[in-house]
């Protein structure tokens, strides 16, 4: 499995301090593009995503959202994506953003490095275990 880099969103800052998001409850759930992401993109019609006909459920599962000495943690079970029907891809970015807010709002990226193809009976795991999100 390809180890990728967490990228945030700069407004997404500005979604938390104006209350766009309840990380807490609100669904997300990602999008997959080969494109470059801008660090000012700030929602999910400024990302350019594949085509999902082929790719198993999206929606990410929170597992808990906490803050401790104010440092905020949300914790997502890792999400298995798998190619039915044919191939997924090629995707390079893995875009997480929040579903239940009525513009899509992006919160922040993975880049793998290199482009993917999940084939046909295959799956990709997003390891959300490894990756802090931090609100600065």
């Amino acid at each position: 499995m390809p180890t990728s880099s967490f990228f945030k969103f700069n407004p997404f800052v500005e979604a938390i301090a104006e209350k766009v998001h309840n990380l807490g409850s609100d669904q997300l759930r990602v999008a997959l593009t080969n494109s470059a992401p801008s660090a000012a993109n700030s929602v999910l019609t400024d990302i350019t995503e594949i085509s999902y006909t082929n790719c198993s459920s999206r929606l990410v599962t929170t597992t808990s959202s906490s803050q401790t000495s104010g440092t905020y943690s949300l914790v997502n079970a890792d999400l298995v994506l798998t190619a039915t029907g044919g191939s997924v891809g090629p995707f390079r970015y893995v875009v997480l953003y929040n579903d239940t807010a009525a513009s899509k709002n992006l919160i922040g990226y993975y880049d793998y490095g290199a482009s993917t193809t999940i084939n046909d009976g295959e799956t990709f795991t997003l390891d959300f275990a490894s990756t802090t999100i931090t609100i600065v």
